[in-house]
């Protein structure tokens, strides 16, 4: 298991790197041009000068999240050959740099969704949340203003553009089903994955957050069936999923210990976080602990550790503690403590599989 920590950039996060550094068993810093506008490419003076200075710090950089998917590919207009280009050049770029894994999603005009970015929890922390009947009763561009002024920090697939056009955006996906993105999403997969094949890249493709439509909009990869889909597209070793515990899992109906045992092998990342959901459907989001949210990390881990998974892992969206200003659901402390959560667990469950006495010997090496 290979630890990594999201970070936005300098300038961009409150979280600096001589801060992530004093985290035990962090290896890389999951990274991404943020600032640059959806759809350009990303050209290899920015992408070398990103790289340089977080390898500054003894970080690997094998993972991008995300190089985010133009929405004219999402709709399938006239102007997606002209983005699919753009990524494919993204693509041979960063694998200049020895990229590893390209993090993505298919997710139409939203990226993750949720109504409030500093909800109160008992313990007196805060945390983001989600209240259904909002959601089904709000107008999407009130919501867009809401997450948007919630940080003066750019929030990713969140893109403050959008607003200009949203009204657009709406009508011309009244014309797109779900058919129809599966579509879109198996003639850009059938561009693209050869491109990645040949630098040996895999892309994996986020779930959407949550996993059920939203506004009307359609969404694809919400369960097991989506990625029995998505592996029907395509064979390559570069068509594989983000394993994203708190995405899928906030549907009670993905039992996301099975799922892991299932797809953690087509799953190069992994994203782990704990959800508490509601029988009304709200949910938030909780700490790492098991006990605190309604996902069973523990199994998770513990599935991970059964396949010896080598895969890229990051803890997910945190709390917001001890008074801390951050980015909504990226501050440091609660990140930090999800990061030595993953870590205990995954070395109790190795020393269960090899035996005390010979996890002595392999942890020296």
């Amino acid at each position: 298991m290979n630890i990594t920590f999201r970070w936005y950039g300098k300038g961009n996060d409150t979280v600096t790197l001589e801060q992530v550094k004093q985290i035990p068993g962090v290896k890389g810093i999951v990274w991404a041009l943020h600032e640059k506008p959806v759809g350009d490419v990303w050209e290899i003076e920015e992408i070398q000068k990103e790289i340089e200075y977080i390898r500054s710090f003894g970080f690997h950089t094998d993972v991008v999240e995300s190089v985010n998917v133009h929405e004219s590919i999402k709709l399938g207009n006239a102007e997606r050959e002209f983005y699919i280009e753009n990524y494919k050049q993204t693509i041979r770029n960063l694998a200049e740099f020895g990229v590893k894994v390209i993090c993505y999603n298919f997710m139409p005009i939203f990226d993750w969704t949720r109504t409030e970015m500093f909800h109160p929890l008992e313990d007196g922390s805060t945390a983001l949340f989600y209240e259904k009947g909002k959601v089904e009763n709000i107008d999407p561009k009130e919501l867009i203003r809401t997450v948007t002024a919630a940080s003066d920090l750019t929030l990713p697939g969140w893109e403050p553009e959008k607003l200009d056009h949203i009204s657009e955006l709406f009508e011309a996906y009244k014309k797109i089903n779900e058919d129809l993105l599966w579509g879109n999403l198996e003639f850009f997969l059938r561009e693209v994955l050869p491109v990645a094949e040949e630098c040996g890249i895999k892309l994996a493709i986020h779930p959407d957050d949550p996993p059920w439509s939203i506004f009307g909009l359609p969404r694809i990869i919400t369960g097991e069936t989506s990625y029995e889909k998505l592996m029907a597209i395509s064979d390559s070793p570069s068509n594989a999923f983000t394993l994203c515990t708190g995405s899928m899992g906030a549907n009670p109906k993905n039992n996301m210990v099975e799922i892991a045992k299932k797809y953690a092998s087509r799953s190069p990342f992994a994203h782990v976080r704990n959800v508490k959901i509601y029988e009304d459907g709200n949910f938030v989001e909780t700490s790492h602990y098991t006990q605190d949210g309604s996902i069973n990390i523990q199994g998770v881990i513990e599935e991970l550790s059964n396949q010896n998974y080598s895969g890229y892992v990051r803890p997910d969206h945190g709390r917001h503690i001890w008074g801390e200003v951050c980015r909504p659901g990226y501050g440091l402390y609660d990140r930090a403590l999800g990061t030595m959560y993953l870590l205990g667990l995954w070395d109790a469950h190795q020393v269960n599989k090899v035996g005390e006495k010979e996890w002595v010997q392999f942890t020296k090496i």
